[in-house]
């Protein structure tokens, strides 16, 4: 095959751009969620001197907070990185919990959990079957039909006889 000079070098260039896309969409995507230290880390917060007001100065509000007991705070951080067309993956997240005494609202505690903390829930996947079957959407139109709901009907009231 003979390709013209000129030619060539345009043939170069383009298989070298389709080469720096073709690496650049391998490249992961990464997000940031949850809460993201600004001024100070949640590692600062000082049990027995901090209290919820100056974790919220330091930290601002939390994630979350836990649903039976507002004395525990939770500061949540993920990232999660995906590669084309991948599914996203987790690549780190940290929840931070802090602790306080109901009487003085001083840190009891802080915890940190991380990735290998966590537990993974097996979801059973079956469906619950239901009493019935499937209709195809000319039979729904068509039953409405023939049981007379597509006409209008007198309007019969709690309490009231109908004919009245």
């Amino acid at each position: 095959m003979f390709v013209r000079p000129s030619y060539r070098l345009y043939l170069l260039a383009v298989a070298a751009c389709a080469a720096v896309l073709g690496a650049g969409a391998c490249t992961p995507i990464t997000s940031y969620a949850g809460f993201q230290a600004v001024d100070s880390k949640p590692a600062d917060v000082k049990v027995g001197e901090d209290t919820k007001s100056t974790v919220l100065a330091k930290l601002g509000t939390p994630s979350t907070t836990s649903t039976f007991d507002p004395n525990l705070w939770y500061y949540i951080t993920q990232v999660t990185e995906r590669i084309a067309f991948y599914d996203p993956r987790v690549a780190s997240r940290e929840v931070v919990m802090v602790n306080f005494n109901k009487d003085n609202e001083q840190v009891v505690g802080v915890n940190k959990y991380t990735l290998k903390d966590g537990k993974v829930v097996a979801f059973n996947g079956r469906e619950t079957p239901t009493r019935g079957r499937e209709m195809t959407i000319l039979e729904q139109l068509l039953g409405n039909v023939a049981r007379g709901s597509m006409l209008p009907q007198d309007e019969v009231g709690p309490g009231q006889q109908p004919g009245r």
